[in-house]
């Protein structure tokens, strides 16, 4: 039997960070049953929200969401059914809706790359259309991706009105999410005309490649890692020069929830799109990443071997996370070596003691978060 916290039920003391915007808020989230939409789900909860979530079944079992056990509304459907979503989004009359649902994967994109734009374009057309005919909607919060940017291999990172692209279909199916959002954003729900023709504030948000625990997804690295675990042979890691800027899944969903926040309060100069992205330090190379996640969980062997016959990806691809942190105030407070640290840990709990400290985890956040803004507010180093 897996156990969490001792007491499920208490709400943790973090409204704060979020001025109890959530509280008893109608939240309406597509992905619920995904890694990032599992541990927004669980976050949301805790802020008191009422949630009703919209995905697909999981896919893998053991899978993060079956294990919280979540006390929210779950409807498992698929985002092209736009008949069905527009019906799930009027009935639960949401206030704010955070969209995360998606084909997420890179190398499935060269497979089944049809099903990929037609989950991450056409299933945002669906959902943008279910809330334009949903009167309840104030506020909208597409998730695509750092990949939406066309990836010229630069050191610095793409600012938010850098050029859509897209190598792979994953990458440009993200591209296209976006410049969707955008149109309509511009034809339906222009900030301008925010209270005058329409009530609802449409954003983007972007991130980098996110870790942390309860992902069990193929073809991620952190999954690779407990797979080798479970099967008990070594992890190969073919593609081990790859740079990311890796982040704890909490870090962007603190960003978007902060961004859902303005949205809510009816501030229409956050309808547009935002990174929420790691410092430019915390950017590694596969290797390095697994190494550190080896120091921190010695359960599992691995071996280099670079392929070159393995499909097309980013070699380096970052954010510029400047905006966010200038007018939203939002910054990143793990480092990649917390953000390791935690990951390794939450398997490490998960396989050897049969717990999960998802909660744990967000409590150390929040207490990371307070600790950092008091030491900026007071101008003292953290």
């Amino acid at each position: 039997m897996i156990t969490g916290s001792d007491d499920e039920t208490e709400k943790l003391p973090m409204s704060s960070l979020f001025s109890d915007i959530f509280q008893s808020r109608r939240v309406f989230l597509t992905g619920h049953t995904g890694f990032k939409g599992s541990w927004l789900a669980f976050w949301l909860t805790r802020l008191g929200a009422r949630v009703t979530g919209y995905a697909l079944a999981p896919e893998t079992s053991p899978n993060h969401f079956d294990l919280l056990n979540l006390p929210i509304q779950s409807i498992i459907a698929d985002i092209r059914d736009a008949a069905a979503l527009r019906k799930a989004v009027k009935e639960s009359a949401p206030e704010i809706v955070f969209h995360l649902a998606a084909q997420p994967l890179v190398r499935r994109s060269y497979r089944e790359p049809v099903e990929t734009f037609a989950t991450n374009v056409m299933g945002t057309v669906n959902l943008l259309e279910a809330c334009r005919r949903t009167d309840s909607v104030r506020a909208v919060v597409i998730i695509t991706s750092d990949k939406c940017y066309e990836n010229r291999e630069w050191v610095w990172g793409y600012r938010e009105n850098d050029s859509m692209g897209g190598y792979d279909p994953y990458s440009a199916s993200k591209g296209c999410a976006e410049l969707v959002t955008s149109s309509w954003r511009n034809s339906f729900f222009h900030p301008d005309q925010f209270g005058k023709t329409h009530n609802t504030l449409v954003a983007s948000a972007r991130a980098g490649n996110v870790i942390g625990g309860g992902d069990w997804s193929e073809d991620r690295l952190v999954p690779d890692i407990v797979r080798g675990v479970e099967a008990g042979r070594p992890m190969i890691i073919r593609n081990p020069e790859a740079t990311r800027p890796w982040q704890h899944v909490l870090e962007p969903l603190s960003g978007y929830l902060m961004l859902g926040q303005k949205l809510l309060e009816g501030k229409r100069e956050y309808a547009q799109a935002w990174n929420f992205g790691p410092s430019d330090e915390d950017s590694l190379p596969a290797a390095e990443v697994v190494r550190l996640f080896k120091a921190n969980w010695d359960a599992f062997e691995y071996e280099l071997k670079p392929d070159a016959r393995q499909p097309h990806e980013a070699g380096l691809l970052k954010l510029d996370c400047s905006k966010a942190r200038a007018v939203l105030k939002w910054r990143p407070v793990w480092g990649n070596r917390e953000t390791i640290e935690k990951t390794a840990g939450w398997y490490k709990e998960y396989y050897e003691n049969k717990r999960i400290r998802t909660e744990r985890d967000l409590e150390d956040y929040v207490i990371a978060v307070r600790r950092e803004s008091h030491c900026r507010t007071e101008g003292i180093k953290p």
